[in-house]
């Protein structure tokens, strides 16, 4: 008895997505992590330069899935990303409070978004578990900007420690989707294991 095939990502292509991603985030969470300046004008610069970066890769690499929901929820958060991303730069000179208000607010609405899509690909996409992992890492990201107290070096390092995360861990699947086994080809592996 035969099955059909899963519906899946362009794997030959969706894990470019994945890798710029995280060169996007090692390098916000680098700049963090090495400028000692961590003042809501460093913050803004480096949270605008991440989110219109990453809005403009997610929003992109959304074109290629195949999942028309998961698609434009791609394209949107992108969208958002950028318009984030340019309101943060346009914004750099004002205070803790816009930073803290916008990494709450973009963490909100694009980590929820993320985590969507995952659970919804979760059998069809070899990258469901990333979008899984990473949306669930930005959602409680925004938590936890809601939840700490106005300092601006807590909030800057805090910020680079999520960007490092998240660019460690897509980094793994950009090479995983690049060169693993993928989530047709382990099932159509179970399959003849089982039948052997």
């Amino acid at each position: 008895m035969s099955t059909a095939a899963p519906e899946r990502v362009s794997p030959d292509r969706y894990w470019i997505v994945a890798l710029v991603r995280a060169v996007v985030a090692l390098i916000a969470g680098g700049f963090v992590t090495f400028d000692a300046d961590h003042s809501p004008h460093v913050g803004l610069l480096v949270f605008g330069a991440f989110t219109l970066l990453g809005g403009i890769v997610v929003g992109v690499g959304g074109l290629l899935l195949k999942d028309a929901m998961v698609k434009w929820l791609f394209v949107a958060q992108g969208a958002f990303g950028v318009v984030v991303g340019v309101a943060a730069l346009a914004l750099h000179g004002t205070g803790l409070g816009v930073l803290l208000y916008g990494v709450s607010v973009w963490a909100a609405l694009t980590g929820f978004a993320e985590l969507y899509s995952g659970l919804r690909s979760r059998h069809r996409s070899d990258s469901a578990r990333d979008w899984m992992v990473v949306g669930g890492l930005t959602a409680v990201l925004a938590l936890v900007f809601l939840a700490i107290p106005p300092d601006s070096v807590l909030a800057v390092g805090l910020f680079g420690a999520y960007a490092v995360i998240v660019g460690v861990y897509l980094g793994i699947g950009a090479f995983t989707l690049k060169f693993g086994l993928s989530h047709g080809e382990a099932e159509h592996e179970n399959a003849s294991e089982n039948h052997a």
